[in-house]
């Protein structure tokens, strides 16, 4: 049965061969449409780090289909990773390439290694935002889709 994953793509830091981090995403997707067959991509953002990454990143979400279980989706994402370079280090650290699945069509899953969607994603612009220019209407916690819960991101004022 195939799936429709949400793919999260990231990079903070120059690539060798794909040169700034936009495009190092867009080389990303480019190889998430070798592998998958690429449904739709957004456009490459450009985002401010969060945590300690230090750089900023560039940001794009991709819709794959495939009938991989979310597992084995985690596994060749991150032989992907590994491929443009990767290396475990500290978290939220600095990165070559991030790929990360924000949602997928099978709803909710949950496992020790991987949470669907991720625990934190509701607060997160930098997938959000892209998310609803390929996705805005897809369900991601109960009735509220990437586009209501990133309206509710950009309209939520700082606490004085």
């Amino acid at each position: 049965m195939n799936h429709l994953y949400a793919i999260a793509v990231g990079s903070n830091r120059p690539h060798g061969r794909h040169g700034r981090p936009p495009g190092v995403v867009a080389a990303a997707i480019a190889e998430l449409d070798a592998k998958f067959g690429l449904f739709d991509a957004s456009p490459i953002m450009l985002n401010r780090a969060i945590g300690g990454a230090g750089r900023d990143f560039a940001n794009a979400v991709t819709l794959v289909e495939s009938d991989l279980e979310p597992p084995q989706m985690l596994a060749v994402l991150q032989a992907i990773e590994r491929q443009f370079g990767r290396r475990s280090g500290r978290r939220w650290g600095a990165r070559v390439l991030d790929l990360d699945i924000a949602a997928w069509s099978g709803g909710r899953f949950a496992s020790r290694r991987l949470t669907i969607p991720h625990a934190r994603l509701a607060g997160r612009a930098f997938v959000l935002v892209p998310l609803t220019a390929v996705a805005p209407c897809w369900r991601l916690v109960g009735p509220l889709s990437a586009r209501h819960l990133a309206a509710r991101l950009a309209h939520r004022r700082p606490c004085r």
